[in-house]
């Protein structure tokens, strides 16, 4: 992916959030024109400016988080002291140590600094540059559609009825002439609207927690898993770092003195307390791994129906890789589903680390029980 602001617009994601933005406003400005013009009262005046300036927020603020991007740690970065690089991990991509609270994202190929999620929607990942915008975006789109779903309903309400109001109506009814054309792009606007209030909406709610806990979506998960690994062996609760208090959390998101790379911690913590986290977590998932032979070919197909067909109608629901395999290759599994295990190709002596996918369950069996075989 390139990292050039402009060509990230040259992508269904975008041009889609763009085109749904284009069909709502439209609608609004068509239908308010006829139901409460903005030209007949102040307080017309006022709602019509209202949702205006919601729909140009929306705008705003996307075209913000898409061409400011998420902020990537420069290739080859080092912690500043020799004796820290064994706190954080090595992109062997960047070919850099990864900073603190960052993770590399294989749809940007880059290094994201505190990296939360790969939206698709604005064709790059949510990070430290953007978090703030990208926050800003959802608000204004929510309750801009909020407003617009309302209004569009009462419009179509009043449009189907219409010939009703003419002939029992006090006169005074707005009165709200659509075609075919405009009636069917009506209605799509109000799938629309309400659609993003829905999900766009509980995208929102999950962005306002984590930001009130200053934890993004990934950093979620690290915790999750250190408070049961510690309850497992009996190791003291794990305190988040970077938890300032939720004041303290919100001025961070919004602040531009910080750099991405070093971050204000919490009394009694340590910079690199969630990296050494990640890398005992890291250990404990290696260590509960295990080693598979590759017996039969597998091509990398998303649904092979044709040569695989029970794992084919199982398949994981996620856009991570899938892992082209071929006979004798080492794999170490650390997922797995009924049909499917997820895992890295081993390279070299058997230590090196390769490409990582999904991969069907029936085409690897367990290296120990293969060694177990007689000749």
């Amino acid at each position: 992916m390139s990292t050039s602001p402009f060509r990230r617009l040259l992508h269904w994601g975008p041009l889609s959030v763009l085109g749904i933005i284009k069909l709502i406003t439209w609608a609004m400005v068509h239908l308010l024109g006829m139901w409460w013009p903005p030209h007949s009262s102040l307080g017309a005046a006022l709602h019509a400016t209202l949702f205006l300036s919601l729909a140009g927020a929306t705008v705003y603020y996307f075209l913000q988080s898409l061409l400011e991007g998420p902020g990537f740690v420069p290739l080859g970065w080092k912690p500043k002291e020799e004796e820290d690089k064994q706190n954080v991990q090595f992109c062997t991509v960047c070919r850099g140590y990864k900073a603190p609270r960052s993770h590399h994202c294989r749809k940007c190929g880059y290094c994201v600094m505190k990296m939360d999620h790969h939206c698709p929607w604005i064709n790059c990942c949510v990070g430290h540059a953007n978090h703030g915008y990208f926050t800003m975006f959802l608000f204004s789109a929510v309750f801009g559609c909020l407003h617009a779903s309302i209004v569009l309903t009462i419009c179509m309400y009043h449009a189907i009825n219409r010939v009703w109001y003419v002939h029992n109506g006090t006169g005074r009814e707005p009165m709200i002439y659509l075609t075919l054309t405009t009636l069917l792009l009506t209605l799509l606007a109000i799938g629309m609207a309400v659609g993003v209030v829905l999900a766009v909406g509980t995208l929102l709610y999950f962005q306002i927690r984590g930001i009130l806990r200053n934890q993004t979506t990934i950093e979620d998960w690290i915790v999750e898993k250190a408070v049961s690994r510690r309850v497992e062996y009996g190791l003291p609760p794990f305190v988040f770092p970077y938890d300032l208090g939720w004041k303290g959390n919100v001025r961070i998101i919004f602040s531009s003195q910080l750099d991405g790379l070093k971050w204000p911690l919490r009394e009694g913590c340590g910079e690199y307390d969630l990296t050494r986290e990640q890398q005992a977590q890291k250990q404990d998932k290696r260590l509960r791994s295990r080693l598979y032979s590759v017996i039969a070919n597998y091509n990398g197909r998303w649904v092979p129906i044709c040569t695989r067909p029970r794992a084919a109608v199982s398949a994981p629901c996620t856009d991570e890789p899938r892992l082209v395999l071929h006979v004798g290759d080492i794999i170490r599994a650390t997922r797995q589903r009924k049909h499917w295990l997820f895992g890295e190709k081993l390279q070299g002596d058997g230590e090196g680390r390769g490409p990582r996918g999904w991969f069907p369950r029936d085409a690897v069996v367990p290296k120990d029980l293969l060694k177990a075989k007689p000749d």
